[in-house]
């Protein structure tokens, strides 16, 4: 298998280098990183230009440590998100034609698949600018509705937290860990 030459940060590169970080320096992020990764998502693709995507943006200790004890479930061990400096709480504005009616046509829920791409640009800039991520989906809608400030009709749907690994450079998880191309890859012959 022949692989595209990569240099420096071409797209592959950091998309092979991302992994879900749970060890952050508590330093702060510089607001226009924060305002580069947001641009980022901002300019994802989404079903007819709808842009479903709301960003709420937490950059301080305690309204951090809010969204992690009010809008994280409970059950899980995830003090280690209190470290990040930043949490990005990612919101759903459905819109009735395309979300709503054009999903019950086609049987795709376009939000989810729009907010899916416009996470993951998030992401990888800031793996881009050094930066760590972990996407948290163990959350409780309301609480984070209301730390948001948001109105009834946008639905938070995930977490993101940013901020400096606490160790630089870790690697991606093992290609073992990952299922081979393929196991996933249907080729369609004429």
């Amino acid at each position: 298998m022949t692989k595209p030459a990569m240099q420096g940060n071409s797209v592959t590169e950091v998309i092979a280098r991302r992994v879900s970080c749970r060890a952050y320096r508590t330093d702060p992020v510089p607001e226009d990183t924060v305002r580069h990764v947001l641009e980022a998502a901002r300019l994802a693709p989404s079903a007819c230009n709808r842009q479903p995507w709301r960003f709420a943006v937490a950059r301080d200790a305690a309204t951090c440590r809010r969204v992690v004890e009010e809008g994280f479930l409970p059950g899980l061990g995830m003090e280690w998100a209190l470290d990040a400096p930043v949490h990005v709480i990612l919101g759903m504005e459905r819109s009735i034609v395309t979300h709503v009616l054009g999903a019950s046509v086609s049987g795709v829920d376009y939000p989810w698949v729009d907010l899916g791409i416009a996470g993951e640009h998030l992401v990888l800039a800031a793996t881009e600018a050094g930066l760590g991520t972990c996407w948290i989906g163990w959350l409780q809608a309301a609480p984070l509705r209301r730390i948001a400030g948001w109105k009834r009709s946008i639905r938070p749907v995930a977490v993101i937290t940013l901020g400096w690994p606490r160790e630089p450079g870790s690697r991606p998880p093992p290609a073992e860990r990952r299922m081979p191309l393929d196991d996933l890859v249907t080729w369609l012959r004429p």
